[in-house]
This record gives C-alpha cells, structure tokens and sequence, in this order.
C-alpha cells in the first residue's frame, strides 16, 4: 500500500531561510497570539529551518541517519512534544535519514494525535512505541529487540542501512541490540548540537519572549524581596508568575540568600530572607520549548562595602566577556577573560567550573558553544551570527558568606552582541531599601 502523505514539503536547505533578524529593527517579543495583521512566530517556517540545519549537519557527519531520544532534538526535528514529564523517560524517539523525513514513535494516543494533527509528518512516520521506561517494564528486551528490528528495516530501505548510526543517549539495551543487528552505534549528540547551534528569526523571538517573561518576574521578586520572606516562597511566586504569563517549563528556580551564598549551592530551602542578606536567584524555564538560564542578585534592604565589591568585580567580569562576543571570534579568547579558579577561591577549574562561563542556549538549557576555562583553552570553536549565549560570573564576598550572581542572556549579531534579559543589573540592586 502507498504511502500516505502529509502535504508536499518545499525543499530547502539551511541558506534558503535566513537564519538571522533585520538587525536595523529591534527584535520582537510580541506576546503569545498569532495575528492577521503583523508576522510574528512563524511555526512552519521554523520546522523547515530546524529539519534542514539538521539534515546538513548529518550530511557533514559520515553518518547514515539520526536516532534521537533527547527530548530536545526530538522537538527540534519532528515539531511533536508531549509533555515536560518525558524529559527523563527515554521512551519517545525519533529517526531521520539523510534523504528521509523524520518517523516519530510515541504512546500510541500521542501518534494518533500526530496523525490528526501535525500535517508536517508523513501519516505513516507518527506509531506507536514503548522502550523501557528507564527499565520500568523490567527485564525482558523484547521490546527494545523489535524496535531495533524495525529502526534497521527503515534504515535498509531508505539506502542507509550500511552506514553508522548517530545516537545521542540511550539505554544501553537499546544500544546492545542495535550493535546486535550489525548497526554501528555512534554519538549523533554532537551532530544535533551543531544543527542547534545557530538560531533562526523564528528561535531568537521566542528566546526574547521567554526572556521578557523573566524580567517581569524579577520585578516581582524585587517587591517581594522583604525580611521573612523564604527563598521557597520566593520559588512560589515565580513559578506562578510564570506559568500565568505562558511558560510550558519552570524547570528550576534557584534561590539563594544570606549565608548560603558562598560556596554557591545551585537549589533553594525554607531559609528566611533577612535584612542586608546579599541574594540571588536563577530562572531556569521555557516558552515554547526555549529556554531561559538568567541570574540577578539583590541585596535587601541594604549593603555593605565587601557586598557592592563583591557585585561590581562580577559586573566587571561580565562586562569584559559579553564585549568580546562578535562573530569570527574563537571561544578561547572568551575563555581567557574569565576570571580564574583562583580569583574566586578554588583550587582547580573543575572545581569551579559553572560559576564564570558561557553556555548555548535554545531547546536545550546548555548548547554549544559551551566556553569555560576548563575546556574552551584546548579545544576552541568560532562564534557564528545566530548564536545565544547565557553569560555567567560569580564573585563571592570577603565577608566570607555573600556572593554576586550575574547572568545575561546575549544574541550574536553581525556587529557583536545584543543582550536580551533587560532587568537592570549594571549596579547591586536593592530591594525595598531602608
């Protein structure tokens, strides 16, 4: 029986879109309804872009066909979510050919709705499938051998089937019976992460609008920011805040005050907030599968001389590296003007690796590029027009408990770097002052 098909899809490649804004007018962050009367998000144009990028950077690779389980390349190769509860569950996938169009497998309700609803995908690539859920279903593979039976079939039949396979991750019985079948397994994660690397017109508006959601949620932060507040209602807020303005993700909230400060612990308790606490706060969330990843500090109340240094050093740092960032340049002269281990009282870049660095952002929380002195030194890689960067700097205190945490969220444009999260933060800010 033929094939049936979803509408003709135009063929294109990466350069027939341009990837990039009309850099004279300001990028937009125009609220979350389509209208008739001004072009905003465009979701077709978006799928197009995202599936060429990756069916170039597959062409590049020496690999036959993509295998993803990463929810984040799923998305961005079929334009199919389910549901942030399948982040960790291993158990949706998807493969793409280099002359093929994406197959997706789901809960077979999810597939169903596919077919009814995404008219971008061949009817016949949306089916029904279930690996081990992370090993839920227990020991028995039979699942995972079918699966790899029908992944090689296609394989077969599209031309590819004597050609590696790129992975990105997998559980391991998946992987035993791919190799079974005589399928080189290789990492298709990097592949992914340069096709992500540059972002569209249709990716940096909503970037911006993701971002703009954040920078209303720290005006509330900073009028709520009193003494006895805790750092979990602080979470609360946020989180509500958010979701009320439209994300689909708060994926984390990191809030940070008083003694915990320094070392730096990356969560939040029940601690409560107290007059002159120096405090910081990370958003971690998505709209429409695009992330933020954008720290402020506040002081409350009040701040001492060791706070505002502590503050200005990490404006400081922040300010060098996001100068820096203009297209053409190598990721190792980034990574040279960060401050050092030592600056900030560690003992090696390991061990203060994710305090002073850059990373990638988009679907994914850390894309390439990721710049940091622990690996950017010895293997650099040049910054392109399309990218987006959250910078990162951290300066703890000499009173031995405060700490500046400064994030901006910056897009590369042709002429060097435009920042996005626009909650001021050149000066300490500080919140419902005495």
């Amino acid at each position: 029986m033929a094939k049936k098909k979803a509408a003709e899809p135009r063929i294109i490649r990466p350069d027939d879109i341009d990837p990039h804004h009309h850099w004279d007018r300001p990028l937009q962050a125009p609220g979350h309804m389509q209208v008739d009367f001004e072009e905003r998000v465009n979701f077709r144009r978006l799928h197009d872009y995202r599936l060429a990028r990756t069916r170039a950077a597959l062409a590049n690779s020496g690999l036959g066909a993509l295998l993803c389980f990463d929810q984040h390349n799923i998305r961005y190769t079929t334009s199919t979510v389910i549901g942030e509860w399948a982040r960790d569950k291993l158990t949706r996938y998807s493969l793409l050919t280099g002359g093929g169009d994406p197959y997706i497998w789901d809960f077979g309700s999810a597939a169903k709705h596919h077919r009814l609803h995404a008219p971008w995908l061949h009817h016949d690539h949306c089916r029904a499938g279930l690996l081990g859920l992370r090993g839920a279903v227990g020991g028995d593979y039979e699942l995972f051998r079918s699966a790899a039976r029908e992944i090689k079939a296609l394989l077969d039949e599209e031309g590819v089937g004597d050609m590696p396979l790129g992975v990105d991750v997998v559980e391991p019985p998946m992987m035993l019976e791919l190799q079974k079948l005589g399928i080189e397994v290789r990492d298709g994660q990097q592949t992914m992460l340069a096709a992500r690397e540059v972002k569209n017109i249709d990716e940096l508006m909503l970037l911006n609008m993701a971002a703009a959601m954040v920078d209303g949620v720290y005006q509330d932060i900073a009028e709520a920011l009193k003494p006895g507040v805790k750092e979990s209602e602080i979470v609360a807020l946020a989180t509500a805040r958010l979701y009320s303005m439209g994300s689909d993700c708060v994926e984390a909230i990191n809030a940070i005050s008083g003694e915990r400060c320094s070392p730096h612990p990356h969560n939040f308790t029940d601690r409560l907030i107290r007059p002159g606490d120096q405090a910081f706060f990370d958003i971690i969330q998505s709209y429409m599968g695009y992330r933020t990843c954008y720290y402020r500090t506040f002081n409350v109340g009040m701040a001492t001389a060791s706070q505002r240094d502590a503050y200005r050093k990490a404006r400081e740092w922040m300010d060098v590296a996001i100068d820096l960032l203009k297209p053409g340049v190598s990721s190792d002269r980034i990574a040279e003007s960060l401050p050092t281990a030592q600056d900030i009282g560690f003992a090696s870049e390991m061990d203060a690796f994710g305090l002073n660095f850059c990373h990638g952002l988009g679907l994914g929380l850390h894309e390439r590029p990721l710049v940091s002195r622990l690996n950017s030194l010895r293997d650099p890689m040049e910054l392109k027009v399309g990218m987006v960067f959250a910078v990162e700097t951290y300066c703890p205190a000499s009173d031995g408990v405060s700490a500046a945490r400064i994030e901006e969220e910056v897009i590369l444009t042709p002429t060097g770097p435009k920042v996005i999260s626009l909650y001021p933060a050149q000066e300490l800010p500080i919140a419902n002052p005495y």
